[in-house]
């Protein structure tokens, strides 16, 4: 298994929207309903919109297996010392081979690198997945925060925080 961490690139758009949408419907698998999980991720999982993504930044770096793109981080600064991952979803048959170790370590040097000395990350609630890796990491949730869908779904995430 050969792994490289890399830029995206707008040839990657399908690939992403592919990786997002999956991971993110099964972090909320159960708590939110079909109708809001199929708007959510035709909002923010086209092609389109992680094309225009890719151009501004919004996804950070891509994992590369073997010329597959197996999982994708995004992330930027809140402030001149604070740094956030908005987005890491790792391809489910590619999970627990380091893969998002290494997109989350090379996200993290590059905002250290842009002064940041924290990392904040917004975690679905009971994300099986997401919490125990975000804690093996050093993250300490802050507080939580509840989204209201304009159908009346609540969303909750817990505010996660770690310095580095």
């Amino acid at each position: 298994m050969t792994l490289v961490i890399r830029k995206p690139d707008v040839t990657d758009a399908e690939r992403i929207a592919e990786i997002c949408s999956t991971g993110w419907r099964q972090t909320v698998e159960g708590k939110l309903s079909s109708t809001l999980q199929q708007q959510t991720v035709n909002y923010w999982y086209n092609a389109k919109k992680v094309t225009q993504d890719i151009k501004k930044g919004s996804y950070t770096y891509v994992a590369e297996v073997d010329g597959t793109v197996t999982g994708v981080i995004g992330g930027g600064m809140n402030g001149k010392k604070r740094a956030e991952v908005y987005v890491f979803y790792i391809d489910e048959k590619y999970r627990y081979h380091g893969i998002g170790k290494s997109l989350l370590h090379k996200l993290t040097g590059h905002q250290q690198r842009k002064g940041a000395v924290e990392q904040w990350v917004s975690v679905q609630e009971n994300n099986r997945l997401g919490l125990p890796f975000y804690k093996a990491r050093g993250f300490i949730q802050q507080s939580v925060k509840e989204t209201k869908s304009a159908s009346g779904e609540v969303q909750v995430s817990l505010r996660m925080r770690r310095e580095i």
